[in-house]
């Protein structure tokens, strides 16, 4: 249990700091685009910011998937 909790402190750690150092990384981005999902669309957003986001948010959902079906005997 204790390291389950480890691994997931370190996980959120680790991608919160991926998300800060992209968000001081796109400050001066130019390019920028919209997203659209289903019927609705975004503002305009920096394209390395989609890209990142999606990246991070990938890599959150994978991490979690994986403890979900990791099971203790």
């Amino acid at each position: 249990m204790i390291l389950t909790l480890r691994k997931l402190i370190n996980l959120t750690i680790f991608n919160s700091s991926l998300f800060f150092i992209l968000i001081i990384g796109i400050q001066n981005s130019e390019n920028k685009g919209k997203v659209n999902f289903l019927n609705y669309e975004t503002i305009n957003l920096p394209i390395s910011f989609i890209i990142g986001s999606s990246i991070i948010a990938g890599s959150m959902t994978g991490s979690l998937l994986s403890f979900i079906s990791y099971k203790e005997d």
